[in-house]
């Protein structure tokens, strides 16, 4: 037969009531196992960062990547196109000015040579046949107006006569022998005038034809010297003293270079300086004249910051660093060194090792050591200043305390870890 089930609210509240009793025993108990020593996590001491909490000066520092680069630096590029015959100089090489570092070859320069110096003999004789036509043309006018003035004084000379003699008797010359005396007087007199004004022009405008045709000249000489020049520039030459640097990209023997392309460059041997780039966020911290630290991986170089960028690229701020003229072995150029520059010095603060999350001006959870070094609980800690290796305590910790710098974030849901094996300051 059918069994009726209770299934009113009396039912429901019990269990309900039964699920809640379950679930907060389970939470005591969980509760109650993490803060027995057994049920506490283990983390392997010897595996974790610690340092110890201090008192006393914090050098605050920012870092950047950077090279090594000639303070003199001497590019030689290419002055016109051409390929590469020889290479005589590679890298490395000391060279002094004036010495020959490779040779290139153009047909089309040495055409173009030839071809302004033809053009050059060309206005040479032009020059000569100009002098020899203005010369023939002025002597040709002498005569033509010497001819006229000849023609002129017979003229003037009858006329004179023919007057007399018809004011002496008018039937010795008839009037109309007269008249006609007179205009050619008057004719002859005009075309004389016409003839010393043309040969005036011609004495006058010789000069100016000759002198712009030796202007003509001047020109095509210097095109002939400047192709001669760009023939001579493709025997390349070191214009300074140095050593020569290596490029970006080594050029070949064969190779086709364009004008302006970098054929080489020379630098001052032992004058180095250091370009560091600076984040952008740390740059706004550094002024000249601040103490830098220059590590080349095998030796630590000491300057000063003479001169920043005040350009952002690429999120970053170059500094330049002057570096002493003597410099240890492993300072080259093109060299990639680390810079690390003094920005302030604070006194007689709480500082301790930076953790590898912790951030200038923030709170965070850290575990600091206890019960001579058996355990670690969580504490909160307030972070002032910081810089490179080290950052500022401000609440949280005190002198003494040794906090664990590692990355503890497996553990953010304990307060208390044991730690197996022997810990301590770093």
């Amino acid at each position: 037969m059918d069994i009726i089930r209770d299934t009113g609210p009396r039912k429901r509240k019990k269990k309900l009531a039964w699920s809640a009793t379950a679930i907060g025993a389970f939470a005591i108990a969980v509760f109650g196992w993490q803060l027995l020593p057994s049920g506490l996590p283990t983390v392997d001491a010897a595996v974790v960062w610690s340092d110890t909490v201090a008192r006393g000066t914090l050098t605050r520092q920012v870092r950047g990547p950077g090279t090594l680069v000639p303070e003199q630096m001497r590019w030689i590029t290419a002055v016109t196109a051409g390929r590469i015959e020889q290479i005589l100089s590679l890298p490395g090489t000391d060279v002094s000015a004036g010495d020959l570092i490779m040779r290139l070859s153009n047909p089309d320069v040495d055409m173009q040579l030839l071809q302004a110096q033809q053009q050059l003999s060309a206005a040479h004789a032009s020059l000569v046949q100009l002098r020899t036509s203005l010369r023939m043309q002025e002597l040709q006018q002498r005569a033509t107006t010497a001819t006229v003035r000849a023609d002129y004084l017979e003229a003037e000379r009858i006329h004179r006569i023919n007057q007399q003699l018809f004011d002496e008797n008018p039937e010795l010359v008839a009037r109309a022998d007269l008249a006609r005396s007179r205009e050619s007087v008057d004719a002859l007199s005009l075309r004389l005038e016409t003839e010393t004004e043309r040969l005036a022009v011609i004495q006058a405008t010789s000069g100016e034809q000759i002198s712009a045709q030796e202007e003509q000249i001047t020109r095509l000489a210097d095109l002939v010297r400047f192709s001669r020049d760009r023939i001579q520039s493709m025997h390349v030459t070191a214009s300074v003293s140095g050593v020569l640097a290596p490029l970006d990209i080594p050029l070949q023997e064969g190779q086709w270079v364009q004008s302006g392309q970098a054929l080489s460059r020379v630098v001052a041997p032992g004058r180095l300086k250091a370009e560091v780039r600076i984040p952008q966020t740390q740059a706004q911290e550094i002024a000249v004249g601040q103490v830098a630290t220059i590590d080349t991986r095998r030796d630590t170089i000491q300057g000063r910051v003479v001169r920043i960028d005040p350009a952002v690229r690429s999120g970053t701020v170059t500094i330049d660093v002057a570096l002493p003229p003597s410099l240890p072995p492993s300072a080259r150029p093109d060299l990639s060194v680390d810079g690390s520059v003094i920005v302030e010095h604070l006194d007689d603060v709480v500082h301790m090792g930076r953790p590898t999350f912790g951030q200038a001006n923030r709170q965070v959870s850290l575990f600091r050591v206890v019960d001579d070094g058996r355990f670690a609980e969580r504490v909160t800690v307030r972070l002032g200043a910081s810089s490179l290796n080290d950052i500022e305590v401000r609440e949280g910790l005190q002198p003494g305390d040794v906090v664990i710098l590692s990355d503890m974030s497996q553990w953010d849901g304990f307060n208390r870890v044991r730690l197996r094996g022997r810990g301590g300051a770093r």
